[in-house]
């Protein structure tokens, strides 16, 4: 598969395409608002063709499919514009701005017969796919969860995740990720009920704590932020045992990284060797539509995640619980 990035985004030259190139396809083009920009990159990272507009991109390059890391709120307008040009998009996350959004988005692109898929790369991590197997087969009765995902933004005033106006804040850059975790876990929550805080006055959550509640009686708290030291972790808790991690949300290609479990008195670590959840992410989205399946990350989970993630905000405005749209 020949791919297209729309953008010189830091996501993409350091984590997207390196990833691309480790695997059996290719980055054939990019494009930037600038085309000196796109030059400069294409010129560092071997790739043959840069354009100075996405337009350009869509409309010239020698691609089958885009890499759409733009900021929140241009995602669904140029994951459209490449589904309008027949190209199949992975977008990052997360995939709209809010659940409505992420519909649409996906409808649209089944409209023109082009696949979308959300890049959550961390659920393809051999060590996601071990830990949702722990905990469905080896714990009993689940009753309590948590996710975090922190990092500094310090000194980064002008950071686009700092901006309402391109739907930032942390709980749509990193909770996100939490929010998924703990619905990988435990299924879908009925209610929720949040915290936010705006501590550099930027009109967006810098950090924000949620409770989220399942019908079975288990509650998660989920966590995100801009304004302490990087965090990746999770742990989820049973009758008869536990299970934890860190570093679960950006592993490093070249990083090992483990599991912690007990069951009913068995304690076990798990590692697992180094390997690129980017990879493995492009891997599978290019799989699936060479066999013309539906990818892991489909309409119903990615919506599924934003209207969590919709009721989270509208708690943290309202400081009242908030019930899941079904």
């Amino acid at each position: 598969m020949r791919f297209g990035i729309i953008s010189t985004a830091g996501i993409a030259q350091k984590a997207l395409i390196p990833a691309v190139k480790r695997s059996e396809h290719e980055v054939t083009a990019i494009a930037s608002r600038g085309g000196d920009q796109a030059t400069a990159v294409a010129e560092e990272l071997a790739i043959p063709n840069a354009y100075g507009s996405y337009e350009a991109l869509l409309d010239k390059a020698p691609i089958d499919a885009v890499y759409n890391p733009l900021p929140n709120s241009l995602h669904a307008e140029w994951t459209k514009r490449a589904a309008d040009a027949g190209l199949d998009i992975l977008c990052e996350k997360p995939v709209g701005v809010d659940a409505d959004e992420a519909a649409e988005m996906f409808e649209y692109c089944d409209q023109q017969d082009v696949t979308l898929m959300e890049a959550f790369m961390y659920r393809f991590h051999p060590r996601t796919e071990r830990a949702a197997e722990v905990v469905r087969d080896e714990l009993g009765e689940l009753r309590a969860g948590t996710a975090s995902f922190t990092f500094s933004l310090r000194g980064r005033p002008d950071d686009i995740r700092l901006d309402p106006d391109l739907a930032g804040g942390s709980l749509m850059d990193v909770g996100c990720y939490a929010v998924s975790a703990m619905r990988l876990f435990f299924g879908e929550p009925e209610r929720v009920y949040a915290n936010q805080a705006d501590t550099r006055a930027s009109g967006v959550d810098t950090q924000l704590t949620g409770i989220l509640e399942f019908e079975s009686g288990v509650t998660a708290r989920i966590h995100s932020g801009f304004d302490t030291q990087l965090t990746e972790s999770y742990r989820v808790d049973a009758v008869d045992g536990w299970l934890r991690a860190t570093d679960v949300f950006g592993a490093e290609p070249d990083q090992r990284v483990s599991i912690e479990y007990e069951s009913d008195g068995r304690r076990v670590t798990e590692a697992f060797e180094p390997v690129d959840p980017y990879q493995r992410e492009v891997e599978h989205f290019a799989e699936a539509i060479e066999r013309g399946e539906t990818p892991r990350i489909d309409a119903e989970e990615s919506v599924r995640n934003m209207r969590v993630i919709d009721a989270l905000a509208e708690s943290a405005d309202s400081g009242k619980p908030v019930s899941i749209q079904k």
